[in-house]
């Protein structure tokens, strides 16, 4: 599946180097050759000589190689791939990527390409929920980087959670995504994503604590496929992806007139999480005080259910919608109902109860819900769920 494809790895310094060995194989078994370039780190954990028995080819390691860099070798290295893969990318190779930083080979390479890149992290729970981790991440995305995994579950320092690198396997299948035919090739979709601030006055706001992440990585996910995106985002805590068409919108009315506007479109994703509901008598000017001790009264008037409005029939509407609903108890039979209450194709319930910790996270457990019945999918990175939803809506819509 990867015949005549020319994959430069880099390999980053982790205990999750020695995996690199068997991804160099599964490469190379689909077609692929593979050029592998080792950090000065990544040797402490495998050898050169194992990396370059298993590639078929010398192992780039130096910056400074004369012979290399008396014909700009690092230049060349960084444009004759196809795609560039870093594997495992280790918190501070994804440091330096997010902050253009090159003092190395790998670094020098991944700031000289304009080649597509792929990460597939790998690092200690802690290192990966860390802010600084996070927000290097979202950079990365919105630099149009994809992201494959990590895993959950247990690592080597003996603690359990999000870290692990993925499994070769997936990585080979998010590297034939990347490099593989593009399914939706001439095909919009209409993604919407993040919260809706409904303003009290001019300086305060009703919300909810959505990140957006889910819907950015839907976006970004569906792009990769080929997929023209339209993606209307209200004021979410992440960048927008790379490659889609941005629309920013504060308020739920705001984001139902930019849905309409983005129709047609062969598939919608609400992922949004809208505001059911706005301050009526929402105040010109910054409510004061009066001294009396009582709060200002606020009364409330119901937004307009975007999800029900894009589902509902007409020429407009696009051929698979899909909604979200995020519940804190009964969650399949709440959004089961709710997928017929709307009108829509598909919903995806998820847990948000606090306990979770997915609303604002960096993953998701969800159950895709059809009118053929409920499947259950593994918590899992909401890169990897927006990977799985965007290749299921492209064989829907290739089956009509």
């Amino acid at each position: 599946m990867l015949a005549g494809k020319r994959i430069l790895l880099i390999i980053g310094g982790g205990i999750a180097a020695y995996k690199a060995l068997d991804l160099i194989r599964l490469c190379r078994k689909a077609g692929a050759a593979v050029t592998p370039v080792m950090t000065p780190a990544a040797a402490e954990f495998v050898t050169p000589l194992s990396v370059a028995a298993l590639a078929g080819e010398k192992v780039h390691s130096h910056l400074f190689d004369l012979t290399a860099e008396a014909e700009m070798g690092h230049i060349q290295l960084s444009r004759v791939a196809d795609l560039v893969v870093v594997a495992p990318a280790t918190a501070s190779l994804m440091a330096r990527m997010a902050q253009g930083i090159c003092d190395d080979l790998a670094t020098t390479l991944l700031l000289a390409t304009d080649t597509p890149v792929l990460i597939a992290p790998a690092m200690n729970v802690r290192m990966w929920q860390h802010p600084a981790t996070q927000r290097n991440l979202a950079q990365l995305r919105a630099d149009g980087i994809t992201v494959t995994g990590p895993d959950e579950g247990d690592m080597a320092c003996g603690e359990y959670g999000p870290g692990r690198l993925a499994e070769p396997a997936a990585i080979l299948q998010a590297i034939a995504a990347r490099l593989g035919p593009r399914p939706l090739a001439g095909r919009s979709v209409l993604v919407t994503s993040g919260p809706t601030h409904e303003p009290i006055d001019p300086v305060r706001y009703i919300a909810n604590r959505s990140s957006g992440a889910q819907g950015t990585a839907i976006a970004a996910a569906l792009a990769a496929l080929g997929a023209r995106v339209r993606f209307v985002t209200g004021p979410a805590e992440v960048a927008p992806p790379a490659g889609v068409e941005v629309i920013r919108v504060q308020t739920a009315r705001e984001m139902l007139e930019a849905a309409r506007a983005a129709l047609p479109a062969d598939a919608a994703v609400m992922a949004a999480a809208v505001a059911d509901w706005r301050v009526a008598n929402a105040s010109g000017s910054k409510m004061k005080k009066d001294g009396s001790g009582r709060a200002p009264a606020l009364d409330f008037a119901e937004n307009p259910d975007i999800l029900r409005e894009i589902s509902a029939p007409g020429p407009a509407r696009p051929g698979l919608v899909i909604g979200f609903a995020a519940e804190t108890d009964e969650v399949v039979a709440h959004a089961t109902a709710k997928r017929l209450r709307k009108g829509c194709d598909w919903i995806l319930a998820n847990d948000v109860s606090p306990a979770t910790g997915i609303m604002g996270g960096t993953e998701n457990a969800v159950t895709l819900i059809t009118a053929d019945g409920a499947e259950t999918w593994p918590r899992l990175a909401k890169d990897e769920v927006a990977r799985r939803l965007a290749q299921r809506i492209a064989e829907a819509i290739a089956a009509g």
